[in-house]
């Protein structure tokens, strides 16, 4: 079963240096989705870490992100979804692919 749920992420390959704030955007049309998750696989690490997700404009982000992540955003309204997650000082531990996904609230 395909629910049609496409969910679009920015930047598809990010180069910075330590030091530099990252901003990776999400977006996607679903009205009725008002959850943005985001996942952080590490090099060589099989798995996708919960970073957090942010509900409507409430963040909940895991303990071990909470110092060096934020999140952005409002998926209130009737109208296309738009979310970020930010790393406020870049450091070399952040090295990793960062995904995004949408949710309906509950």
């Amino acid at each position: 079963l395909s629910l049609g749920l496409e969910v679009h992420q920015s930047h598809s390959d990010l180069i910075k240096k330590a030091g530099d704030k990252v901003q990776i955007f999400c977006s996607h049309e679903r009205t009725d989705y008002r959850v943005i998750l985001w996942y952080q696989q590490s090099p060589g690490d099989t798995a996708m870490k919960l970073i957090g997700y942010l509900h409507y404009q409430d963040p909940s982000i895991e303990d071990a992100y909470k110092k060096d992540f934020g999140m952005s955003g409002d998926l209130g309204g009737n109208t296309a979804k738009n979310a970020s997650l930010i790393i406020q000082t870049l450091e070399q531990n952040h090295t990793a692919v960062y995904y995004c996904a949408a949710r309906e609230a509950q």
